[in-house]
């Protein structure tokens, strides 16, 4: 064991004696005056409060980074062991006191105030977290393509692959938005960025994701949903001047065991069934404080299963696509009554416009950094769905057509991991309130899909005639490295 897991134990070894030794006295004691009772009891309670307290701190201390610490390795497509898992991790809690050292300057800051600047009148300033995710770089793209002004930050971990991270960094880069490698949980970096540039927004994206995954890594969950979904609250209402407003991904997950269909705002989302799906709704809780007690103006959207070209390896489409290739096996679940499990699958196009309506409609956020607001600011949430549940099956056969190769299909029962056996969206009140329309079917997402992972990881594989590229104006990245993983992988 090593010395400082023994010095803690020891510490609290000597609170616990210390409870005992105080409880002794305080039975000797009662045979004292009641002037020398009263005295000695409380002289010993303030030490063995003081003692008891120093050595929760001390055990805090010592276990605390474990709750910051956890982005894990993520080959294409495949989970980490716990051990490897445990080898390969990154420290939030060292980036957080790390990071922001290392930025900073005449020639950082004014590359910070480039990105940050709308090139056209009336456009917005926005920061976005999780800027090299799948969503962060679509969004990210989409403002900076109609004249807003873009900063993007990204942790960079390895929850999956980083070279397809670093690939949409290039892809954002060469497109002139700056990407900030840093985490959300770096208060000190989060207040320069924003001293630096006068941010309108904050489009935040930037979490743990996958459900199943929680099961395995919880204290990553923790770290990245709930806590640095503080951070950055934190920052934009205490220190920001004046204060942006706020639209952050939550998800579909939130309605967890809700059986109603279609999943409306107004259902009930108080029984999550999985810990990624609790730190989700806990981020909606939280919401609504920074809103009702800093004024900010707030939007959480609820995205339901979203995918398209350079998406997320962990989900179902990709690593479908990636086994049905290398021919291994595709698994896939049936609910415990028989049925197969539906998705209601939302090509990125659509959901990138429904976060760019989201952000148009914000409103202002009414506080300020003394802590005072003028009135209510908006509080607002929207489910960003396709509205037409698919069975997966029918998503995997799909995907054979396209690929030119059948699947290797085994089918068992759904676990009890914290997957549901369908979503299905309600979105009138995001087309009420900001226009959103989802007007992509599965077959024509896939299909765009299908062109781009083809040609991003170089395989030797013929699509199926008809197809179209992609409405997004994104570019596959041609690089070996990024094929050589692929292949690896496989």
């Amino acid at each position: 064991m090593p010395s400082s897991g023994i010095t803690a134990v020891d510490a609290a070894a000597k609170g616990m004696k210390l409870e005992r030794y105080a409880s002794g006295g305080a039975l000797l004691l009662r045979r004292a005056t009641s002037a020398k009772l009263v005295s000695a009891s409380s002289h010993l309670l303030f030490r063995a409060t003081v003692l008891a307290t120093l050595a929760l701190v001390f055990l805090f201390t010592l276990h605390y980074p474990s709750l910051l610490s956890r982005s894990f390795h993520l080959s294409a497509g495949a989970h980490p062991s716990s051990s490897s898992a445990a080898a390969s991790h990154r420290s939030l809690l060292m980036s957080s006191s790390s990071s922001s050292a290392s930025y900073g300057g005449a020639a950082w800051e004014k590359e910070i105030r480039r990105s940050a600047r709308p090139s056209r009148d009336g456009g917005i300033s926005v920061l976005v977290t999780g800027a090299a995710g799948f969503v962060g770089t679509h969004c990210s793209l989409a403002l900076k393509a109609r004249g807003d002004g873009v900063v993007g930050l990204d942790n960079f971990n390895t929850y999956y692959d980083p070279s397809l991270k670093r690939a949409r960094q290039a892809l954002l880069s060469a497109r002139g938005v700056a990407v900030v490698d840093a985490d959300i949980n770096d208060t000190p970096l989060l207040e320069k960025l924003f001293d630096v540039a006068a941010f309108t927004h904050v489009l935040h994206l930037a979490a743990q994701a996958g459900v199943r995954y929680a099961m395995e890594a919880p204290q990553a969950y923790v770290a990245s949903n709930v806590a640095g979904l503080v951070s950055v609250l934190e920052v934009a209402a205490k220190h920001a001047d004046p204060q942006p407003a706020v639209v952050w991904a939550s998800s579909s997950s939130v309605y967890g065991l809700n059986t109603d269909a279609p999943f409306s705002e107004e259902h009930r989302t108080d029984r999550p069934a999985s810990l990624y799906a609790a730190t989700k709704k806990a981020g909606e809780a939280i919401a609504h404080t920074y809103n009702h007690i800093y004024g900010l103006s707030i939007t959480g959207l609820r995205f339901f299963t979203v995918y398209g070209p350079w998406g997320r390896p962990d989900m179902a489409y990709f690593f479908f696509a990636r086994s049905i290739v290398a021919g291994e096996p595709v698994t896939l679940f049936r609910a415990a009554d028989g049925s197969d499990a539906r998705r209601d699958f939302t090509y990125i196009d659509d959901v990138v416009k429904g976060c760019l309506g989201a952000l148009d409609t914000a409103g202002k956020s009414t506080g300020s950094r003394s802590g005072k607001k003028s009135g209510p600011a908006p509080l607002r949430v929207y489910n960003l769905g396709n509205t037409s549940p698919v069975p997966v099956t029918r998503m995997v056969a799909i995907l054979e057509k396209l690929l030119g190769k059948k699947a290797n299909k085994r089918i068992v029962t759904m676990p009890s991991n914290g997957d549901v056996p369908f979503t299905h969206a309600n979105v009138s009140h995001a087309a009420r309130d900001f226009g959103y329309r989802p007007t992509t079917s599965l077959e024509a997402g896939l299909r765009h899909f299908v062109d781009w992972f083809v040609e991003y990881y170089k395989l030797d594989v013929k699509i199926a005639k008809g197809g179209a590229r992609s409405a997004a104006d994104i570019k596959p990245a041609k690089k070996k490295k990024a094929a050589a993983a692929m292949s690896a992988s496989s």
